[in-house]
């Protein structure tokens, strides 16, 4: 063996859970970051350099089970990051963080073209700015969020509040009508949700022009680390190689951040604010600040991200809404309310809500949405405890309307049509505002509010009403 070739193996000393310290006899040794390939009976494991422990040892990561893992097994060098395969090859299959298939058909070629997982951002002056609307046919979200193509989104809440199935829905209404490709990564989610959206995406005929890319929740948390930037390095290829777009769908951001807390645990480094891992801040920003637009081609991202606890203080919901333009925010109470979906119309906002990008009366009309329904909620406890018939004139109308428009920004999901047996429907940004306009000049002040309940336009609201009027002229 050459000197070179042994500079480049090492063997394990130690292994504690997915942690595992290599020793190299001769310097240097591998750089931070650097992959390392270590051959156990089972297949070869691959680990990341995360630290070095002192002059001849290192200490990785794995992303792989460790089960079974010896001390003294060669550990090789391979000289660089992580590489995955990118390009047409991959798309229209399903992809693990290390780059291997996981969808039960053939190996990729071994010409595939691959790239390293890490990579800095594009520099600030090859960026352009985002403020192309991204009309989603979701009438709240295109209402009062609307998102931004070569922009980032998230949808923030607590558990069972419907973040999947709001992500789920624009991945269709989105991947259909999308020029470009797509890329989904699933971060730490169920098995059983990585099943149905490859199911779903074969049934829809979309998923020739998307990639997969899943790391489970029962994966090692070196796996589930790495999968935002493995997505992100496969998106960037389309980007920057072909110019094409790309729509980059992240399922679920907060479990990024928790793998990265698993593992600044492991590695013995002191934890920070609530227990978090103090490399918060900078790890969200090496994954959030390579989403970006440059000339001639853009990676748009729709993310989404759970609230622990609902609580919105949260220094890791913190730590990612200060990279977004969009934020959509789900509220419990109206998901309690059977207010599908439930997005908070007060906390929901965007950078694009602005009379230069959306126009004069598209932002008048959402201001007046936000006055309309914190009034409502102003005079909710007034409402609890003396009853409605105790409001003024003036303020019993804005109660009608608030509820109105409520029930309006209601929407039936494709996605949900087994669940609920009501067809989905998809609105033009130019309806949900003829529709809102109405409701807030009164035109619908004597309709029931049940006719503005889980509808599409204000034509099927119409028909709603007058078969309710003449059923009660019977």
């Amino acid at each position: 063996m050459s000197t070179d070739q042994a500079r480049d193996v090492g063997h394990v000393v130690a292994v504690r859970g997915p942690v595992i310290d290599a020793s190299f006899p001769h310097p240097p040794l591998p750089a931070i970051n650097e992959a390392l390939r270590i051959s156990t009976p089972t297949g070869d494991l691959v680990a990341e350099v995360q630290s070095h422990i002192d002059e001849h040892t290192v200490r990785a990561v794995s992303l792989h089970p460790t089960t079974g893992l010896a001390r003294n097994l060669e550990v090789a060098a391979t000289g660089g990051p992580i590489t995955v395969p990118v390009g047409d090859l991959v798309l229209g299959r399903l992809l693990n963080p290390v780059g291997a298939v996981g969808d039960g058909r053939a190996d990729l070629p071994p010409d595939t073209p691959c790239s390293p997982i890490h990579r800095s951002p594009p520099p600030l002056e090859a960026q352009s700015a985002a403020t192309e609307l991204f009309e989603t046919g979701i009438k709240v979200v295109d209402l009062l969020a609307p998102l931004a193509r070569g922009g980032k989104a998230a949808m923030f809440g607590g558990a069972g509040v419907g973040k999947t199935v709001l992500v789920m829905e624009l991945i269709r209404a989105m991947v259909a009508r999308y020029e470009g490709v797509s890329v989904f990564a699933g971060i730490g989610e169920r098995s059983r949700e990585g099943h149905e959206l490859l199911s779903d995406m074969r049934g829809s005929g979309v998923i020739d022009k998307t990639v997969l890319v899943f790391g489970q929740m029962n994966e090692p948390p070196g796996a589930r680390w790495r999968v935002g930037m493995t997505a992100l390095t496969i998106a960037e290829y389309f980007r920057d190689q072909q110019k094409r777009n790309v729509l980059l769908l992240m399922d679920n951001v907060f479990r990024f951040v928790q793998a990265g807390s698993e593992v600044s645990g492991l590695l013995g480094r002191l934890p920070s604010r609530v227990g978090y891992q103090s490399t918060l801040a900078s790890e969200v920003a090496a994954l959030q600040e390579r989403i970006a637009s440059v000339e001639g081609a853009s990676i748009t991202a729709i993310q989404a991200v759970y609230v622990p606890a609902d609580d919105f203080t949260d220094p890791a919901v913190t730590a990612i809404s200060s990279h977004l333009d969009s934020t959509v925010l789900l509220s419990r109470t109206m998901a309690a309310e059977g207010m599908y979906p439930a997005i908070d119309p007060l906390g929901s906002t965007s950078i694009l809500l602005d009379p230069l990008v959306v126009g004069e009366e598209h932002y008048r009309l959402a201001q007046q949405v936000r006055e309309t329904v914190a009034r409502y909620r102003d005079l909710q406890d007034i409402i609890s405890l003396l009853g409605l018939e105790e409001l003024g004139q003036e303020d019993r109308q804005v109660v009608g309307r608030a509820r109105r428009l409520q029930r309006f920004l209601t929407q039936p999901f494709v996605v949900t049509e087994g669940f609920t047996g009501q067809s989905g429907r998809s609105v033009a940004l130019a309806a949900t505002l003829a529709g809102v306009r109405a409701i807030l000049a009164g035109q619908t002040d004597d309709w029931p509010e049940s006719a503005l309940y889980m509808i599409g336009d204000l034509d099927e609201a119409r028909g709603k009403a007058m078969k309710h009027d003449e059923a009660a002229h019977r």
